[in-house]
């Protein structure tokens, strides 16, 4: 099983520019207790989770850090030129000595279809068409194109990456067609916070059943550790909100709300299906180190090929750094 933290760049108060640099120092405290993996999301249009370049977000990681693997979680496939975007991720290999996962999302928020000037119904297969136009241009020597693939025919990336394949995944909310994109094409599966065991499951049983072999499970989780669970219930549960009323404004074209811990309770009324803040909490790793542990160990039992990928979720910097100290020595000795 591989370890690692989930970025969005969370902006609860202070200055934007605070919590970029808080949540990039957060990657460097992984890299030094050990963790394997930092992901980065992508968001556009958004006050809350900062995050529209993980490529320079990446950039930076990749420069204060030593061990761990960068990754995305993923690129919003549709919104980028296939040829541009390969060699961004060929540069990002090159300038972490190899140490670069790549992941493709979808998107679908209405900001980034309006401004990116995107059909909400092309989206998913742009996404697939984009996501193996950059594995032919990232992998083969001398490619050969068709069909949607000719307009690259000419077209040789400098540098090539340093990995002899670039890992590639794919974010689905267990979408059967997406799927079976990646099994056909052997990428990884990138599971949402919000993702049940069972779906996660099912999402491994049909890909197994297409290509023969497990996949590899990227599985974003929010994490809160905690002496007591009540305690840890306390910590993320108006973060977990307040994460839900920014996500749906983003969605909708409002202003992002202004964050109050005091006054949440009206975000409990304002879900949506692309974010459905009750999930993320039942779904959640969270409560003492016996109780974490638990959750986790269920989670290997069903996902053998498991990236687990945390998301402390206080909005409190300290706290979460605090929160991964406390995985590195009462969590983590007593996993296999």
């Amino acid at each position: 099983m591989k370890i690692g933290i989930f970025c969005l760049t969370e902006h609860f108060e202070g200055t934007v520019q605070k919590s970029i640099m808080d949540q990039l120092r957060l990657v460097e405290l992984a890299d030094k207790l050990g963790f394997d993996e930092a992901w980065f999301g992508e968001h556009h249009f958004n006050g809350f989770s900062v995050i529209p370049d993980p490529a320079v977000m990446m950039a930076y990681a990749i420069a204060k850090t030593s061990n761990i693997r960068i990754g995305t979680a993923g690129f919003l496939a549709p919104f980028y030129h296939p040829v541009r975007l390969a060699e961004s991720i060929s540069v990002l290999d090159n300038l972490s000595s190899g140490r670069i996962n790549a992941g493709f999302a979808k998107g679908g928020f209405a900001p980034d279809n309006k401004h990116f000037k995107r059909d909400p119904d092309s989206l998913r297969n742009a996404m697939f068409e984009i996501t193996e136009s950059i594995d032919r241009l990232l992998h083969l020597p001398s490619p050969s194109y068709d069909g949607i693939f000719a307009s690259f025919q000419d077209v040789v990336l400098q540098p090539k990456p340093i990995q002899k394949r670039v890992p590639f995944f794919v974010a689905t909310f267990a979408n059967p067609d997406t799927i079976k994109f990646a099994a056909k094409n052997g990428y990884g599966l990138l599971m949402s916070q919000g993702a049940s065991l069972k779906e996660c499951e099912d999402a491994q049983n049909l890909y197994f059943s297409i290509a023969g072999f497990i996949p590899e499970i990227v599985l974003m989780r929010v994490f809160c550790i905690a002496d007591t669970y009540d305690d840890a219930y306390r910590i993320i549960r108006p973060s977990i909100d307040h994460f839900v009323k920014s996500m749906r404004a983003a969605s909708s074209e409002v202003p992002a709300p202004k964050w109050n811990r005091e006054n949440y309770d009206a975000i409990l009324k304002e879900r949506e299906a692309f974010f459905d803040g009750q999930k993320f909490f039942d779904n959640a790793i969270l409560g003492t180190p016996s109780q974490c542990i638990d959750t986790i160990c269920n989670i290997q039992k069903l996902l053998p090929n498991l990236h687990l990928i945390l998301k402390p979720s206080s909005s409190d910097a300290n706290q979460n750094y605090l929160m991964l100290e406390d995985f590195n020595t009462k969590i983590r000795p007593y996993l296999q």
